[in-house]
């Protein structure tokens, strides 16, 4: 799925495979999608799969690749004991609803401190936080390119 510069969602397609999502599977996936007409990717939101950013590096060299919200969140579950799972998620919520950047991180640093002294490892997430994930909003200063009328 993909959501054009003037906001319209796009269903790319549906690929099924051998049970194989490595950088080989991602790269043929990626290659045909740009094949059929979108020759540039502003910000691509993944799982986290292994290979699939390298696949998109070389398909899209400037696009900003990203771990989508909901598995960053799962992930930080992964530190900790079932029971505090929904108190983690609550605490985490004023981190990637937060108007800035800067707001994000002094929110991330209350969440680690009250969190990392039970749950070390828990303060593992990716800093800098991503970018859509901490302002809301595509990156500053980037470009994409018309192709056919049709933007991505």
């Amino acid at each position: 799925m993909a959501v054009t510069v003037d906001g319209e969602r796009d269903i790319l397609g549906l690929w099924s495979g051998d049970g194989g999502e490595g950088a080989k599977f991602w790269l043929h996936v990626l290659t045909e999608i740009k094949n059929r007409g979108v020759a540039d990717a502003l910000t691509v939101v993944c799982d986290g799969l292994k290979g699939l950013p390298d696949a998109i590096e070389q398909v899209w060299p400037q696009a900003v690749v990203q771990t989508c919200v909901v598995h960053l969140l799962r992930a930080s579950f992964r530190y900790a004991a079932r029971q505090h799972w929904d108190a983690i998620a609550k605490a985490l919520r004023p981190v990637y609803t937060a108007p800035t950047e800067a707001a994000a991180l002094e929110r991330f640093y209350e969440f680690a401190e009250a969190w990392g002294g039970r749950y070390p490892a828990i303060e593992t997430l990716p800093e800098p936080l991503p970018e859509t994930l901490t302002t809301g909003v595509l990156p500053t200063g980037a470009q994409v390119r018309p192709l056919g009328g049709r933007r991505l």
